[in-house]
């Protein structure tokens, strides 16, 4: 995998990294999953995409949060790797998702594919275990974090089906393993994104002035939110389509399940997705 160092707009450096021959396509990652995690799509792709990877400020080998950032930063630093590559397709997983829909609004960019996007739209899902993730966050409880922030984003998961401060002591226990303390470690840059999210509420017609081809989908196994907001925006985007994957958990796209892979990669290549 080619590594390069550019930098955005206000010279905060941004690398990124590439593999594969073909159109380019970036790839924008969800909150707390740093780029390394998506090497696995990438590969999935790299027989017949360029695909260009990178970390979003405040995750590690990026440039960190100094509490200023916006939506415009996050556009900026997108805006800086099209340039680098060239590409005018993307990829997003999760809150990636949302900045590729939010880009698609500006940039240049001519297909947009997205899975589980986390949006708020028309107050759906409501975003409510905010406040008590940013208190968790703030006070350096990670593992009550970790936990508000698994029954809030995955309501219908195991997590949230447990009483809280059962939940609690499990990720307490959970906080001693090498990934869940790493995981523990992003929460301050999920939680800017998560804020971001909730004030771009909206309804689905902030997304019409979107003219590139889109592509929505949703895992069957993922929280109902994800697909309802799909199918909402899929009526609303004047190209856009919704796809419900089967068997498909919001993970998906980190495991590169095939049965996301097939259909994302047909959209990317400009043919029919069925």
């Amino acid at each position: 995998m080619r590594v390069d160092g550019i930098t955005s707009a206000d010279g905060a450096p941004i690398t990124v990294h590439t593999t594969g021959t073909g159109p380019d396509v970036v790839i924008l990652h969800e909150g707390g999953i740093a780029q390394q995690h998506y090497h696995g799509l990438a590969e999935a792709l790299e027989h017949r995409f360029t695909v260009h990877l990178y970390d979003r400020r405040g995750l590690p080998g990026a440039a960190p949060l100094d509490g200023s950032e916006t939506l415009g930063t996050d556009l900026a630093d997108l805006s800086a790797v099209l340039r680098h590559t060239g590409a005018r397709s993307v990829l997003g997983h999760g809150s990636g998702g949302f900045l590729a829909l939010r880009a698609g609004l500006g940039l240049p960019l001519y297909r947009i594919a997205v899975y589980d996007p986390s949006l708020s739209v028309s107050g759906h899902p409501a975003w409510d275990f905010l406040e008590p993730l940013e208190q968790a966050v703030l006070s350096g409880d990670q593992a009550r974090a970790l936990t508000a922030l698994a029954q809030g984003t995955h309501p219908d998961g195991l997590a949230a089906k447990l009483p809280f401060g059962f939940a609690l002591r499990v990720n307490r226990l959970l906080l001693r393993t090498p990934s869940r303390r790493a995981a523990a470690d992003l929460l301050p840059a999920v939680l800017p994104e998560i804020r971001r999210i909730r004030e771009h509420d909206g309804p689905p017609g902030d997304y019409a002035g979107i003219t590139a081809e889109v592509l929505l989908a949703a895992g069957a196994r993922s929280p109902e939110h994800f697909a309802e907001n799909c199918r909402t925006l899929a009526e609303a985007i004047p190209h856009g389509q919704a796809l419900i994957v089967p068997g498909a958990a919001h993970d998906a796209a980190v495991t590169a399940q095939d049965e996301l892979v097939r259909p994302v990669s047909r959209f990317l290549a400009g043919a029919p997705i069925g």
